[in-house]
């Protein structure tokens, strides 16, 4: 391998940091002698014609990867730029993945195309002859319906009826086609051809019954997705990885990162454990929004002498008005710097949609994201350190 450990992981914090393609990174690469420096290389007059070698490198790191372990070494090697350890916020955000929006239609046809492609592919193979489907006329159909602006619920109803037969066709002859002939195929195949039946048999039900579908699938390349529902005015449901995060002194660490949806407020009590494990230290002031004050958690914070900006139960006690300003402080802190540093690592940092194709390396794509943007705060502290003794 060209690259060394040290390199691997160089090249993956310049992906976020330079936030462009891995054909553009590799082309960067190439012409720049302070990036090649950085990912541990030298080229001399080669040139890298290698432009997988991004998405290679990416797919072996994520085999290997373990949050937590590695957050602690980064929290060690950080710990002197890092003030009021014993202080932190908590939220939750949604990277979500690059993903055409998941109507119904989009995704039976989707399936159905693949499904079908597959089928001739293997038909004549085999010198078999293909099921009659009349498939051109249904393509020219669902051309035609989503070129329209208006879509009525009675042409929806219609076409997904038409689909779901269409579909369940395909998946029937493709069972009888590889029983008759006891043909092997790779396991991405055989993975995606159990995914179109799940889907089928979701959106059948689903259809017949109108009932909400468990456990949705949006997706026949990533099966792992689901809706997310964030209940925002502009953006409802999310598709992508939901994280919860804790930040110290404008430092974020991954607390819990999933593409199901969960609630981030029965994630307070591992944040205090998550945030005592990096620090080393006795967690005193813990911010977070409304969705965390549970009766659960306000005990727990209550017992351990976690001061919060929780809005207060029943009648407010003396003395209140300094417990108030300490409450406007910590809900200042959450919303603009947490609550900010969501938006720059999305605009920035490569995570406004998270382009990897498997479950690992969208995970380590977020890890990355959320950390080069880590890396770059604690260099400028450095240099604002060295600029001040210097003086």
């Amino acid at each position: 391998m060209l690259f060394s450990p040290k390199g691997r992981l160089g090249l993956m914090f310049l992906k976020h940091y330079a936030c462009c393609s891995d054909r553009k990174l590799v082309e960067q690469l190439n012409g720049n002698l302070e990036y090649q420096f950085f990912c541990d290389i030298a080229l001399g007059d080669k040139r890298l014609d290698n432009y997988k070698i991004v998405s290679q490198i990416r797919c072996e790191l994520a085999d290997h990867l373990d949050i937590d372990s590695t957050e602690k070494t980064f929290y060690g090697h950080w710990s002197d730029f890092i003030a009021s350890a014993n202080q932190a916020t908590t939220d939750a955000t949604c990277y979500e993945s690059e993903l055409r929006y998941p109507t119904v239609q989009k995704l039976l046809w989707e399936a159905t195309s693949w499904l079908y492609n597959q089928l001739r592919k293997t038909c004549r193979i085999l010198g078999t002859r293909m099921v009659r489907s009349k498939y051109l006329k249904w393509k020219r159909r669902y051309q035609s319906f989503s070129k329209m602006r208006r879509k009525t619920n009675k042409k929806r109803v219609s076409l997904t009826r038409a689909l779901l037969k269409l579909l369940k066709k395909f998946i029937g002859f493709e069972d009888q086609l590889r029983k008759s002939h006891d043909l092997t195929f790779t396991v991405r195949y055989y993975r995606r051809v159990a995914t179109i039946r799940k889907i089928c048999k979701q959106q059948e039900e689903h259809f017949r019954t109108g009932e909400r579908i468990k456990d949705r699938i949006v997706s026949i390349s990533k099966d792992y997705i689901r809706p997310i529902v964030r209940g925002k005015e502009v953006k409802p449901v999310e598709f992508g990885a939901k994280v919860n995060k804790v930040q110290v002194d404008g430092i974020n660490f991954i607390e819990h990162i999933s593409f199901d949806a969960f609630n981030e407020g029965t994630r307070l009590q591992s944040t205090v454990y998550k945030t005592q494990g990096l620090t080393k230290r006795k967690l005193k002031v813990l911010g977070a929004d409304a969705i965390y004050a549970t009766n659960k958690n306000r005990k727990f914070v209550t017992g351990h002498g976690i001061k919060t900006d929780f809005k207060r139960k029943g009648k407010l006690p003396k003395g209140y008005a300094d417990e108030k300003k300490l409450k406007a402080q910590i809900t200042k802190e959450r919303a603009s710097r947490l609550e900010g540093s969501f938006g720059k690592e999305k605009e920035h940092y490569h995570l406004k949609k998270i382009k990897a194709k498997t479950k690992k390396t969208e995970i380590l794509w977020i890890f990355f994201g959320i950390h080069t943007a880590n890396a770059l705060e604690i260099g400028r502290r450095m240099h604002a350190n060295l600029n001040q003794k210097a003086a």
